[in-house]
């Protein structure tokens, strides 16, 4: 979010719901409740944006995989092996 941006109370939304708008057009605006940020109105480019971003997935391999990880994995491949072995 800019420096810039601008921050509105929820009572400002139905007194100056354009104005709130053509700021959330140019950069994201704050809507605050008792004084606290509750919400954030934001154009559709800058929402569709951070949705791609945030979808962001990484790949690895056992390899690259940090130790901790592993033994967790480790330990529940053995776990389930356990089990499997135990059923028949």
């Amino acid at each position: 979010m800019s420096k810039s941006s601008g921050s509105y109370s929820t009572s400002d939304l139905s007194r100056k719901s354009g104005d709130i708008i053509a700021e959330a057009l140019r950069h994201p605006v704050t809507i605050t409740q008792r004084n606290k940020p509750r919400l954030v109105i934001l154009n559709i480019e800058d929402y569709q944006r951070l949705m791609m971003q945030s979808d962001r997935r990484a790949a690895g391999t056992i390899e690259t995989m940090p130790d901790e990880l592993f033994t967790e994995f480790e330990n529940a491949v053995d776990g389930y092996a356990g089990e499997d072995e135990a059923d028949h």
